[in-house]
């Protein structure tokens, strides 16, 4: 599934960013799939990660000290994703925005956990990443359960006495967002025809297609990523299948239509309110467009994890895991995401999922 061969370590990037200083005084990082078929997400993670270091600076710093930034890549990879927060522990890193992948963020979890480094992922959605009852672990999104549930009810809202077919590719993110889904669909008396698994990383998915095919599935309910997910649709709209897909928030990157082209016409998704029409996010979304880069996804939930861990340094006066994750709990944070806190387990306290719909290279709420 991933490409190994850039190294456990494939990125360093130290940047002064600063007139006159020659070195940054707090190291902190992001960490994502910057190789591998997931990268698209891993460069969102980048680029909002460096604007927002970038900005932070140029306003002079963190308690008067500059940041440094480095990124690593994780490559969606557990065992290398554990391997990277090691780096980072020998880095002396003050705090990680990442990971992407909640198969990733899990086990460096306990990595941050025991050497004392904050976690804030961006993107992980799995549950069981704040439900281990460590301090110093937060995201800036959903949860799968929360993502679930609006998918289950809009499938049973919408589709009641059509055949639903579940399918994932039993990675953590996919299986959760899944199972969830069932879960809320199941408790609103619909039953799925058909709950099936793949493996990810494959070209040829006609065995799905046929299955698909053979129950007459009217709706495929998919918890996975964009590259499976855009050819398993292009797949089956050559074989004449009309079938509506409906996923999840890792279909939130133009690579997915890259990958279905015309075919990818109607699919839906859940994933946040788009942070983009944020008006507190314009100056952001603006600066990084003019580096031609469209900030899509989790580039601004990059920028935001930043952004929080910053101003609560700022309030705890220390860089310190215990009082930088005392003051996350405690505190709203003012971002481009708008303003949100966390909760006991460092869950985000902001809205939740809605439904938006691929249409001509682009995606958009579905009304």
């Amino acid at each position: 599934m991933a490409n190994f061969k850039k190294g456990l370590f494939a990125a360093a990037a130290v940047m002064a960013l600063s007139a006159g200083t020659a070195y940054a005084d707090i190291t902190v990082a992001t960490v994502g799939p910057m190789t591998g078929q997931y990268a698209a997400f891993g460069e969102q993670m980048k680029r909002g990660a460096e604007q927002a270091v970038a900005d932070i600076n140029a306003k002079g710093g963190v308690m008067g000290q500059k940041l440094n930034l480095v990124v690593g890549d994780d490559a969606c990879d557990p065992k290398q994703a554990v391997a990277v927060a090691n780096q980072f522990v020998n880095q002396k890193v003050k705090f990680v925005a990442g990971h992407f992948c909640s198969g990733s963020s899990i086990p460096a979890s306990a990595i941050y956990n025991e050497e004392g480094i904050l976690q804030i992922s961006p993107a992980s959605t799995n549950p069981t990443l704040t439900e281990q009852g460590f301090e110093n672990v937060f995201r800036v999104v959903g949860r799968d359960d929360q993502q679930g549930e609006v998918a289950g009810k809009y499938l049973a809202d919408n589709y009641k006495g059509k055949k639903i077919a579940i399918v994932h590719d039993k990675q953590a993110y996919s299986k959760g967002l899944a199972d969830e889904t069932k879960k809320s669909l199941n408790k609103a008396g619909v039953q799925e025809v058909l709950y099936e698994t793949i493996t990810p990383g494959e070209k040829d998915y006609s065995t799905l297609v046929t299955k698909l095919k053979q129950n007459g599935v009217d709706v495929l309910y998919y918890g996975g990523y964009h590259t499976e997910a855009g050819l398993i649709v292009r797949q089956m709209r050559e074989q004449g299948l009309k079938t509506q897909v409906i996923s999840g928030d890792a279909l939130v990157t133009k690579e997915f239509w890259a990958v279905t082209g015309a075919a990818g016409e109607g699919v839906m998704m859940t994933f946040s309110p788009d942070p983009r029409l944020n008006p507190a996010a314009k100056p952001v979304v603006e600066a990084i467009k003019k580096a031609g880069y469209d900030p899509e996804a989790y580039t601004l939930n990059t920028y935001a994890t930043v952004q929080a861990w910053a101003q609560a340094v700022e309030k705890a006066k220390s860089t310190d895991v215990k009082p930088v994750a005392a003051a996350l709990h405690a505190n709203k944070f003012d971002t481009v995401l708008g303003t949100f806190g966390f909760d006991a387990k460092g869950d985000m306290t902001a809205p939740g999922y809605v439904m938006y719909e691929w249409s001509k290279g682009e995606y958009t709420y579905k009304k």
